[in-house]
Parts: C-alpha cells; sequence; structure tokens
C-alpha cells in the first residue's frame, strides 16, 4: 500500500476531535488517548426463545483465518477508543440505511465524528456478506465528504485486487491521479471489472495502442460502451479525431473515469460545480492558484483537507487582481502578515476581514484551528477581543482558553459553561441553549438510541445519534438535546461539548 499522504492526515487528526476525555488537540503521532466508552449490556440466559421456528440465512463464505473486508480501518481501536464489536451486532442494511442518511454538510463535530466511524478498525457486522458492502458503503461516505485519499487507503488495505471492490479501487485511483497500480491489476486479469471503457483507457496508458483501438471497436460495435464513451475514447484513442465540438458533459452520470477522459483530450472539467471528491484532482498542480485554493477551500470545509495546507495555497503569491477568491486571499495575508510582526494594532484591524473571509467559506472551525492561539497571544483591542471569545471556543484548545479569557456577557457565560461541560438551565435563555442544557444535565441516552445500546449496537446508536443531531433543525429542540445526551451517556463527552458550541456560535455566523 502507498504512504498515506497529508489529506489522510488531515483526516486521521480530524478523528482525534471524536476521541473524547474531553479532547484537545491530539496529534496523531503522539499518544493516543482511549476513549471511555459505555460497555454493551450482557445478554441474559434465561431470555424466552424469540420464535417457535428456525430460519437458515443464506451464509457467505470466506477462506479460513480470511478476515472480511468490513473489518478493514485506517484508525485502530487503541487510538478511537471504540470496541472491537463496534459494529458486530448490527445488520449491514440498518447500517448502510444510517450512513446514507448522513447530510453533506454536517457541523464540525459530526463530521468528525462521522470520520472516526468511517474509518475506524472493528469487527465486521455479523451479517457481513463477503463482497465487502459495508466497506464499499464507507468509502462511498467519505467520498461525498471529498476524502478521497483515505477511502483509497481503506480499499487497498482491504485488497482491492477483487471483483467486488476493483471498481471503486480504480474510480478513487482516478480521481487522485495513482491509477497505474489497479490499471496494472487490470491488464492481468480483465475479469476484474466488466467495464470495456476501463480496459481500454488502462491498456491504452500502458502503450499497447493498437489492442486498446481493437478492444473500441469490438465493444462499441457490441454496444457495451455509452454514447459518451464512445465519443470520449475514440477522442482519447485517435486525438485527430477531437472537433471544436467538445463532447456534452454528462451530469448526472459522471464517472472518474470519464472525468479523466475530459482531461485527457485537452477539455478538463471545472470540478466547482461536480461532486466534492472531484475537487482534489484540482490539487495535483494542473490547474491555475485559483482553482486549487477554491478546491481547499470546498475540502477544507468538509475536514477532508488540513487547515494548514489551505492557508499555505492562500499565502503562497501574491494577488494579481481583486474579488472573490482574491478578497479573501488578500485579507488572510494581511492577518497573517500582522500575527507574524505582533503587532496587536494591525491585528486588531485585519482580524475581522480575515475571519469574514473564512465564514463566507463556512470555515469558522478551520480558522480558529490556525489562528486561535496566535490571537490570544496578541494584544488586542477590546472589540478584537469580544470576536477571539468565541474563536477560541471553536478550536481544539476551547476548555485551556477559558481558563485564560474572560466571559463578560450572559451569553459568553454560558458558551463557556458549556466549554466546561456544565451549562445550567438557569443561564439559557433561549429554546436551543435551553436544549442544551437539559442534555448536560442528564446521564442518560436518551431512550430511542437506549434501545440500540440494550441490545449491544453501540456503533448505531452513535451513528442514529450522528444522524439525529446532524438532520435537526435549530429549532429542533428534543432531537439536538436527545443526541447530545446519547453522546454524553455513551462517553463521547467532546463531541457533544463541541457540537454544542457550533451550534450556538455557528448558527449565529452564517
Amino acid at each position: 500500500m502507498k504512504p498515506v499522504s497529508i489529506s489522510v492526515f488531515a483526516i486521521l487528526l480530524a478523528t482525534t476531535l471524536a476521541a473524547q476525555t474531553p479532547l484537545t488537540a491530539i496529534d496523531w503521532l503522539g499518544q493516543p488517548v482511549p476513549v471511555p466508552i459505555a460497555e454493551p449490556l450482557a445478554p441474559q440466559l434465561n431470555e424466552p426463545p424469540v420464535t417457535n421456528g428456525v430460519v437458515i440465512p443464506q451464509v457467505d463464505v470466506l477462506p479460513l483465518g480470511a478476515a472480511s473486508p468490513d473489518a478493514v480501518g485506517l484508525l485502530p481501536t487503541s487510538t478511537t477508543g471504540l470496541p472491537k464489536d463496534l459494529w458486530y451486532p448490527s445488520r449491514t442494511d440498518d447500517l448502510t440505511r444510517l450512513l446514507a442518511d448522513h447530510s453533506n454538510e454536517p457541523i464540525p463535530a459530526v463530521q468528525a465524528l462521522y470520520y472516526t466511524l468511517l474509518m475506524a478498525e472493528a469487527d465486521a457486522p455479523s451479517d457481513a456478506p463477503a463482497d465487502g458492502k459495508f466497506l464499499k458503503v464507507r468509502t462511498k461516505i467519505l467520498m461525498d465528504f471529498g476524502a478521497v485519499e483515505p477511502a483509497l487507503a481503506l480499499i487497498e488495505r482491504a485488497g482491492p485486487s477483487t471483483e467486488h471492490l476493483f471498481d471503486q479501487w480504480l474510480d478513487l485511483a482516478l480521481l487522485n491521479g495513482s491509477e497505474d497500480a489497479p490499471c496494472q491489476n487490470l491488464r492481468a486479469d480483465p475479469s476484474l471489472s466488466q467495464s470495456y471503457a476501463a480496459r481500454i483507457y488502462c491498456t491504452a496508458r500502458a502503450g499497447d495502442w493498437q489492442t486498446a483501438a481493437l478492444t473500441y471497436e469490438t465493444a462499441a460495435a457490441l454496444g457495451a460502451l455509452t454514447p459518451i464513451e464512445v465519443t470520449l475514447l475514440a477522442q482519447f484513442l485517435d486525438p485527430e479525431t477531437i472537433s471544436d465540438t467538445p463532447a456534452t458533459v454528462p451530469s448526472p452520470s459522471l464517472t472518474p473515469l470519464l472525468f479523466r477522459l475530459f482531461e485527457a483530450i485537452g477539455s478538463p472539467l471545472p470540478t466547482r460545480g461536480l461532486p466534492r471528491a472531484y475537487a482534489i484532482a484540482d490539487l495535483r498542480k494542473t490547474t491555475g492558484w485559483k482553482s486549487e485554493i477554491e478546491a481547499a477551500e470546498r475540502l477544507t470545509h468538509t475536514g477532508a483537507l488540513p487547515a494548514t495546507r489551505l492557508l499555505g495555497l492562500y499565502t503562497e503569491r501574491t494577488p494579481a487582481a481583486s474579488g472573490g477568491v482574491w478578497d479573501r486571499v488578500a485579507s488572510i495575508q494581511a492577518l497573517d502578515d500582522a500575527l507574524s510582526e505582533s503587532s496587536g494594532e494591525a491585528v486588531s484591524e485585519t482580524l475581522s476581514d480575515a475571519f469574514e473571509a473564512f465564514r463566507s467559506q463556512g470555515l469558522e472551525v478551520a480558522f480558529a484551528q490556525l489562528f486561535s492561539q496566535r490571537l490570544q497571544d496578541a494584544d488586542l483591542s477590546t472589540n478584537a477581543q469580544h470576536q477571539l471569545f468565541e474563536i477560541a471556543l471553536l478550536s481544539p484548545d476551547y476548555e485551556a482558553a477559558m481558563t485564560t479569557l474572560t466571559a463578560k456577557t450572559p451569553r459568553q457565560k454560558f458558551l463557556a459553561d458549556i466549554a466546561r461541560g456544565t451549562p445550567t438551565a438557569d443561564a439559557a435563555h433561549s429554546g436551543l441553549e435551553q436544549a442544551i442544557a437539559t442534555a448536560f444535565s442528564s446521564t442518560k441516552a436518551s431512550p430511542k438510541h437506549q434501545a440500540l445500546l440494550d441490545q449491544g449496537k453501540l456503533g448505531q446508536a452513535i451513528l442514529a445519534a450522528a444522524n439525529q443531531l446532524d438532520r435537526a433543525g435549530s429549532s429542533d429542540t428534543g432531537a439536538i438535546s436527545g443526541a447530545l445526551a446519547t453522546f454524553r451517556a455513551v462517553g463521547l463527552e467532546d463531541t457533544a461539548r463541541r457540537a454544542a458550541l457550533q451550534l450556538l456560535i455557528l448558527k449565529e455566523t452564517r
């Protein structure tokens, strides 16, 4: 397997936000901290039978000693603190339904929790088929978030040279430009994929243009290629057939292979309007600086790219124009320069514009990760100090920040109490604040989630709570309170605190 790259490290770092004691900013290379998770209840030995008959299920058999691909993960239990049987008591279909119910833009605390669950090393569900269905769903969700490299690492760790996993392996590799290995495997064993387009593409990439052309003619004659594949492959195999009129982009049915074929014939597609997974293509230094920045913003928004990588792009060079992305670049560079010069006055003057630049892209938490500590060390004006208070609460060191920053308003005091895990109903001034206080006064999970915990279905209960919070509107206080209470009941205290802070702060800033 190839070394895990910086984008994978971004996800691994993000997942530590879900390891709870409560968490500070845990360095992936540092000492992992286990998560205190509630133990599943032991089964009752004297339970009455639940059926009068016996149903014999269809069983998928793995070779003796073979591990299920659904058990593959990038984060060991020593890092996540989650038990090995996280998924085992649950049915695969129940888990896949919950995973499919995620929103594409959860709040960052829930996003980090999703990453932990998606990449956790744990036993496969008890009814998992041998085709890696649960693994494929997990990698599909990672792709939805734009986390292509962790998804690719999961597939590669599972052993992707099988007919069940190969197509997803090739898709992921095409997105990040590492298709050599899957193409070599496909050439050696064409039965790995039923896609004639993939076979033709990989054969041509290996330099065997004659075989690729012959396969193309046969597949086209048999109707084994879609119309867009016929057009793009013809132009790929024979550039002289490229016309001035580009092929129509099949938005609903765009695949990574079609995306790369457009690129290969000299008509690369802009990724801005495409699913987030395609944004990684703009980070391969094949596009301009503006496209790189916009792609990095999209990926940082979902935690698929480290905030430091985005800052590196923002400060890479001097913007040559103004408006849009260039105004964001200029404001961020101004704040970064002021902080580097230790000019409290300049920092105070540039903070608001720089924060607004990040906020406009939904990157408030990334801003806090990058600048919170540096801002706390600066000599700020009164207005800048007021803004810093909430920025610090969005940072990894939110609890520690409350030992040095002073809460001066009722809102700030309530937020500081959340950071310490002690918000009270008496201090709540809105329905949302009341719901948060109720959750933190409870020691029990939501009844709906407790029913799953009583069956030992810890992973399913956490997923259900995450989805519930993910989908809840700010006025759905019952759902918010129940989800936060469940997080706390199973030991995800840090997730509960971060989520509560983000619900209040991001609701106000967006």
